[in-house]
């Protein structure tokens, strides 16, 4: 299957499903991930199943971002992962809120 890399997002493109034990991330990344598929999963739960997005340019108050967005997730702890087998890093998703992590 043949990945399709997506442009720019717009301003108001975006839509979060978070609510009462569900809740989103904003994975700030450097410029040079865009296109690149990063995963997360629950922390500490070995073999978990990951959820990926894209890494896509979006419009910020700056000028210009780069992020991965990751809606709808179940509150709890989750786990970055920098390659098949390393983490960059954990972040809690509390429900009913936007978290964010910084990879630059």
């Amino acid at each position: 299957m043949t990945e399709v890399l997506h442009g720019p997002t717009g301003p108001g493109t975006v839509v979060l499903d978070i609510g009462p034990g569900v809740g989103a991330l904003i994975l700030h990344t450097p410029r040079e991930l865009a296109g690149h598929e990063i995963e997360i999963s629950p922390a500490g739960a070995q073999g978990a199943r990951r959820s990926h997005a894209q890494v896509r340019e979006r419009p910020v108050d700056s000028g210009t971002g780069y992020a991965a967005i990751y809606s709808g997730l179940p509150a709890g702890r989750y786990t970055i992962w920098r390659d098949r087998a390393t983490a960059a890093g954990t972040v809690m998703i509390p429900g009913g809120k936007v978290s964010r992590f910084d990879w630059r």
